[in-house]
């Protein structure tokens, strides 16, 4: 129903959206996410909150529905998912992280050199230049990579597509497999240790402020579940807004070089994990959630959903995003100045 609805547009500026067509296809947009989630709710799937939006309003927007939310409805879906993930970290929770500082750090390099691999395969197979294949390829948050990757004159347009297909592999693939497979903890939470880190932005806020008051000996109950499903349900809205009709002919090559690279990512996620649990004793399993080339957010819902170790898996998210953000800049220079890559254009700028 809602893939039919056509961009309702200002008749004194026909390129211009009017606010009325902008909300009303905000809410069209919410109805098909939720008639997304209804499905995969009813079909048992992993995360159908979260999936079925993407999915749903993915399918809507390929057939040119024109859904583009607000940022409001991604910031909303941040703050429940942090303040949920923030329950996890009890008193208890937060005395015995402490003892994953090496598996941490291992993981958080062993991840950022899986995404320097993402970039090589990008300039090698895709032909795409430096920065566009760098910030493309990096495994963090996609809105800091494409200011940055604008920055040095990358394709912001590619950057973003590269993110969107990349988290939306990952995410896809990873809760159906343990589905299949009929992976499931017995504890929200798995043994050893590990120190609270700081995950993106808004997810970063509801999250901190959450574990502090609970790290305060002061004790909140766990949020409805309808208020966890509308939480992800704005997440799955916003991801599925990102395509458009022409996505996946913007560059097919580029696109097709993300997307076997993101399955060869997640399998070197496994043999990080295997490695990890060796080092750590966590579970496998745990440790694939934490160290997979997914985002924060939807890695720990996952852990949530499937009770594998929700601290543990956002501390290991957490930190590799921290590093990476603080770093990439800096090692972009770094290796453009081995490489001759095209330096700091001063202000960001989009290439298509």
């Amino acid at each position: 129903m809602a893939c039919g609805t056509r961009l309702i547009r200002n008749d004194r500026d026909p390129g211009k959206p009017n606010v009325t067509g902008r909300w009303l296809r905000t809410l069209l947009a919410l109805l098909a996410g939720t008639l997304g989630g209804a499905l995969f709710a009813w079909l048992h799937t992993p995360l159908p909150w979260m999936l079925g939006p993407i999915f749903a309003v993915g399918a809507c927007n390929l057939a040119g529905a024109g859904f583009a939310p607000p940022i409001a409805v991604r910031r909303g879906g941040q703050w429940v998912v942090g303040a949920v993930l923030g329950l996890y970290f009890t008193p208890d929770a937060v005395a015995r992280m402490s003892a994953l500082g090496p598996a941490l750090i291992v993981a958080t390099t062993a991840i950022i050199m899986i995404g320097w691999g993402f970039c090589w395969a990008l300039i090698r197979f895709a032909r795409v230049d430096p920065a566009t294949a760098f910030f493309g390829g990096a495994i963090g948050g996609a809105s800091e990579m494409l200011v940055q990757g604008e920055r040095y004159g990358g394709s912001g347009q590619l950057i973003s597509a590269g993110h969107t297909l990349r988290l939306i592999i990952v995410i896809t693939l990873i809760p159906f497999s343990m589905a299949a497979l009929g992976v499931h903890g017995d504890d929200a939470w798995l043994p050893p240790p590990m120190a609270i880190s700081i995950p993106g932005l808004l997810v970063l806020a509801a999250l901190t402020g959450t574990a502090g008051v609970l790290d305060s000996d002061l004790s909140l109950s766990a949020l409805p579940r309808p208020v966890i499903n509308i939480g992800q349900l704005l997440l799955g809205v916003a991801i599925g807004s990102r395509f458009a009709p022409d996505f996946f002919r913007v560059a097919p090559r580029y696109l097709s070089v993300v997307a076997v690279s993101s399955v060869v990512g997640v399998g070197l996620a496994l043999l990080l994990a295997w490695g990890l649990s060796w080092l750590s004793g966590l579970r496998v399993v745990t440790l694939l959630l934490a160290v997979a080339p997914g985002g924060v957010a939807e890695m720990a819902l996952t852990a949530k959903v499937l009770q594998l170790g929700v601290p543990v898996v956002t501390a290991f998210q957490v930190m590799r995003v921290v590093v990476l953000l603080l770093s990439v800049g800096t090692t972009y220079r770094l290796l453009g100045r081995w490489f001759d890559w095209p330096r700091d254009t001063g202000a960001p700028r989009r290439r298509a």
